[in-house]
């Protein structure tokens, strides 16, 4: 008998996988996972960043081992969060049902994975890469914000319960609201980011000198 050891997750029921570009990760992003591992039960969440996302190809971004960097100073040490270089360290584009199957291929079929997403995201899914994979084989947790296209999301949440039967969670999410291209710009014009990003973050970002 050989091959690879079989790694145990018994413990381990559900997963958040919440990917991004991070450029850079904001209070907004780990109060989400924060939120999604309270209101949805959640174990564990996992971070993914993103080597390029087909929305942004168009798009500079910091380098992937700043973005990494970054997320490790402010998610590397919390409980129940890890983070994954499996986007970073796969060349191409990063399309969300790849990552979602090698996680499924990680993890097993015992582990629910539940991606993570906010309202803008979720609202364009159908039109994303082998949209139909991602809502029939997935769960997803939908961070919200109070009236913000409350009743678009609803009636679409709807629409594609019917058409896929997908779990969709809805999680109230308002502890920063905040946008990493915002504090981009606020770096670049020498504004303060305090109480958007980590204090260590922060002092990443200006020692490195990026975005200015």
């Amino acid at each position: 008998m050989s091959g690879k050891p079989v790694t145990s997750y018994n413990k381990i029921r559900k997963i958040g996988i919440f990917g991004g570009s991070f450029d850079p990760v904001h209070l907004g992003h780990t109060g989400l996972a924060e939120d999604a591992m309270k209101q949805a039960g959640l174990d564990k969440v996992i971070f993914i960043p993103a080597r390029l996302q087909p929305f942004k190809l168009d798009k500079k971004l910091a380098s992937g081992e700043d973005r990494l960097e970054m997320l490790k100073l402010a998610a590397g040490n919390a409980a129940g969060f890890e983070i994954s270089t499996y986007e970073l360290d796969t060349e191409g584009v990063s399309y969300s049902y790849l990552t979602m199957r090698a996680m499924r291929e990680k993890y097993g079929n015992e582990v629910k994975l539940y991606f993570i997403t906010g309202t803008d995201a979720f609202l364009k899914i159908d039109k994303w890469k082998n949209a139909e994979e991602l809502l029939t084989e997935y769960s997803y947790v939908i961070g919200t914000r109070p009236g913000y296209r409350q009743d678009e999301l609803k009636s679409y949440i709807e629409s594609i319960r019917e058409k896929y039967g997908t779990e969709i969670i809805n999680i109230d999410n308002v502890q920063v609201d905040v946008s990493s291209t915002e504090i981009r710009e606020m770096i670049s014009r020498g504004q303060s980011t305090a109480g958007l990003i980590s204090a260590e973050v922060e002092r990443y970002i200006r020692s490195n000198g990026l975005y200015e």
